[in-house]
């Protein structure tokens, strides 16, 4: 087997990251990215793509700790280089706010980011209403440059694109020796992965360029995150609702809480509403599977599930997939030599 036909499902974050990682760890592979939806139309469009981690209570904090070192360090890397400006990946800092005082004050994530502290008192003036805050810079990612910042580099690496939806992973055999599965809340019907569900997000995109810190409180219940080309505020976390349709009660809610942390955005203007579902499950689902059909075998990796957390922990999670069809080819070349004697 001189070069392994790899298919990844799914054009999101997670998908296009996974695509870019396997290409350059595994030069002997050829790359298809097969998807339905693409840039400007995923879900990862509508995130702000801000790195603060999400919490999985089903996945080891040890893991979760090692994704977003890796996503960081990645991404604040190309911060540092001339590519960053295509790749709309940028510094920012800002303030995470509380009504109480959280029950851990010290995030797991905190030695990540640059210059983790507790706010002072007067900064906590700025938030009246808050008691307890943190000041720290992350990195963040405009979605509509990153996502295809990410699909020029698997086409420069020789990759395939194409639009399609896949309606079951046995479609591909025969086509490709390895197959990523990253369809997010699509693996819900792909692989009957029932532990999946929607969490639905609703934000405004408005134009408030004076607006240069982000402000995030603390349940993430709202958020105010500037960016490139505006200002992302939200936010809803509404469980199991597949709508994706804006609700204007939402909009008038989200406006209010972030007009009260940030007045000035009274001035706000061009206020454009998204929704996004966020593919939500206990842990991410990250492991390697044959499928077996009528005496075929299909080897498969899955790699979805980052609910609102999938910016943070991208290229952690795509650096582990990669691993995971490293394995896979080491045991198909086996298998193949074996076949031969």
């Amino acid at each position: 087997m001189d070069m392994t036909r790899v298919a990844v499902i799914g054009a999101g974050v997670v998908g296009l990251s996974t695509a870019v990682c396997i290409s350059e760890s595994i030069p002997q592979c050829s790359i298809d990215v097969i998807s339905d939806k693409f840039t400007p139309d995923t879900t990862s469009d509508v995130a702000a793509g801000i790195l603060i981690p999400h919490a999985y209570p089903d996945t080891p904090i040890h893991l979760q700790k090692q994704w977003f070192q890796e996503t960081f360090d990645r991404l604040f890397a190309i911060t540092n280089s001339s590519e960053a400006i295509d790749a709309g990946i940028h510094l920012i800092s800002g303030w995470q706010i509380y009504r109480t005082v959280p029950h851990q004050e010290r995030p797991f994530w905190a030695d990540t980011v640059l210059g983790f502290r507790n706010m002072t008192e007067s900064e906590l003036k700025k938030f009246p209403q808050h008691v307890f805050g943190q000041a720290f810079t992350t990195v963040k990612c405009e979605a509509l440059s990153y996502l295809p910042w990410l699909e020029k580099r698997i086409r420069g690496r020789g990759g395939q694109v194409h639009i399609r939806k896949v309606e079951d992973l046995w479609e591909l055999h025969g086509s490709y020796d390895v197959v990523v599965n990253c369809s997010g809340l699509g693996s819900r019907e792909l692989v009957g992965d029932l532990q999946l569900f929607p969490v639905r997000g609703q934000v405004l995109k408005v134009q408030a360029p004076w607006v240069k810190h982000f402000i995030r409180d603390g349940d993430g219940q709202a958020y105010i995150y500037p960016g490139a080309f505006n200002v992302t505020l939200g936010g809803t976390r509404q469980k199991d609702d597949w709508n994706l349709s804006p609700d204007p009660q939402n909009s008038r809610d989200i406006l209010a809480k972030c007009r009260a942390l940030e007045p000035s955005l009274h001035g706000a203007w061009d206020i454009k509403e998204k929704v996004g579902l966020r593919p939500s499950r206990p842990g991410v689902r990250l492991q390697k599977e044959i499928l077996i059909r009528d005496g075929h075998r299909l080897p498969v990796v899955h790699n979805y599930g980052h609910g609102s957390g999938g910016f943070s922990v991208h290229w952690g999670t795509a650096l582990q997939a990669g691993q995971l069809v490293k394995e896979l080819i080491t045991t198909l070349k086996i298998s193949t030599s074996r076949a031969k004697l």
